[in-house]
């Protein structure tokens, strides 16, 4: 298992310049943020690591937030998770989910936030 992380890791990292970046770290968290997704995420969380690795791929437009680097995004995600800062913590417009998978987490946003997903267009069929 270590080792798929690791080979998603380099992947992501040697093709990352050719692909969208569409989780932006942040220091802070808005009411626009809020609206949308927001991942808050710690360094050397492997439960991070791999949800953060698995949206590289999609579409998803989505917020990062370090719990270690911002005390109120640290406050916030004990706040829904009995106290304790277990990460990943995800929401979506407004609606919290600790650790979820990436399927719950598209779903989700699929719900209560689809204008966060960037669809590619549509093909056509060539004729006019």
């Amino acid at each position: 298992m270590l080792s798929v992380i690791a080979i998603a890791i380099v992947l992501s990292w040697l093709i990352g310049a050719n692909l969208p970046r569409w989780g932006r770290t942040r220091t802070s968290v808005t009411d626009a943020d809020r609206e949308g997704v927001v991942l808050y995420w710690r360094p050397g969380c492997t439960y991070c690591m791999r949800l953060r690795t698995r949206l590289r791929f999609t579409r998803l437009q989505y917020v990062e937030v370090n719990i270690w680097r911002v005390s109120e995004a640290a406050a916030f995600v004990r706040s829904v998770a009995d106290g304790n800062e277990t990460v990943p913590t995800v929401t979506v417009a407004g609606r919290t989910m600790v650790n979820p998978s990436k399927r719950q987490l598209l779903e989700a946003v699929e719900t209560y936030a689809p204008q966060r997903l960037s669809h590619p267009p549509k093909p056509t069929d060539g004729h006019t």
